[in-house]
């Protein structure tokens, strides 16, 4: 069973024109919140784990339903007026007009960074791979000129020291470096990883969001899923381990295609987008599925 957010969902839809963002028609106010009352669930467990409270989140939600309001949903060119966010939006005129003249940087978690792009060039480049694909082992001379490659603002050892560090990497005979097999892995804690979190998160509920409110002529990201229930653990095993070693080869083969194409645009005009294509696998039982509004096989 396939579901994606290109079929339409048996949703009623309401047609109201309400910005200048390309919306003719959208789903009830309350389905949206259901919807959005389920999505959260995953996200306020990980606030909770972490000290997040309820007050805070409202500051940062109705900050947010201001920002939103103010880049998206203009009129005629024009950006919004306050009394017309606080009309869209439900937020005072006055706390509209706080938030929008005091400056919030958003603090971004960094997610990889330069070790994380050495590690990508690795993989991506035939010359450092063998004949099954797999990453070689580098001699120092041939990992310094990949990292100089990537940057010239730090040196090779400082690279090799915080790969190291990750356990990205080991030390081999003939003073070679050779890349480990969770490479594709991010780090199990700390700042990268919820950089991940956030970058990886945002990018697929952006495309699924693109998808629902597109019109009909409008091009819709790709944003797919699989799902059975009713199976056996060592069935869910079997699954786990035939996508890993599939997401595995989408992503090599993505990587080494991206960095050729963006090293052949160098030198050319309007190499303005980025792109993220994703990957995940989850498991739990039956009984403690994602609430929706359909079985499975509906959507299918």
């Amino acid at each position: 069973m396939i579901a994606g957010l290109w079929q339409q969902p048996k949703l009623r839809y309401y047609p109201i024109y309400v910005s200048s963002l390309t919306v003719t028609a959208v789903h009830s106010a309350g389905s949206v919140l259901a919807a959005a009352k389920a999505l959260l669930r995953p996200l306020v467990r990980v606030m909770i784990a972490c000290g997040v409270t309820l007050p805070t989140l409202v500051a940062a939600l109705k900050e947010c339903f201001v920002d939103v309001a103010a880049s998206d949903f203009g009129l005629g060119g024009r950006g919004p007026s306050d009394s017309r966010v606080s009309l869209v939006t439900g937020v005072h005129r006055k706390d509209v007009r706080a938030i929008r003249e005091r400056s919030h940087p958003v603090s971004t978690p960094r997610a990889g960074g330069l070790a994380a792009t050495v590690v990508g060039r690795w993989l991506g480049r035939p010359d450092h791979l063998d004949a099954a694909g797999r990453p070689r082992p580098l001699p120092r001379p041939a990992f310094d000129a990949l990292v100089a490659g990537v940057s010239k603002d730090v040196r090779p050892r400082t690279v090799l020291d915080e790969l190291l560090r990750l356990g990205l990497v080991e030390l081999g005979a003939g003073d070679t470096v050779r890349l480990l097999a969770d490479a594709f892995v991010p780090a199990r804690s700390g700042e990268e990883l919820l950089g991940f979190f956030q970058q990886n998160l945002h990018d697929h509920m952006a495309a699924a969001a693109g998808n629902l409110l597109a019109g009909p002529e409008e091009r819709r990201f790709l944003e797919r899923a699989v799902y059975y229930n009713n199976l056996r653990p060592a069935d869910i095993d079997r699954l786990e381990a035939e996508a890993r070693t599939l997401a595995l080869a989408a992503l090599r083969h993505l990587n080494g295609l991206a960095l050729e194409m963006q090293q052949a645009a160098r030198e050319a005009d309007g190499a303005s987008e980025r792109f993220r294509f994703g990957v995940y696998f989850f498991r739990a039982e039956a009984g403690t599925a994602a609430p929706a509004a359909g079985g499975p096989g509906e959507n299918a």
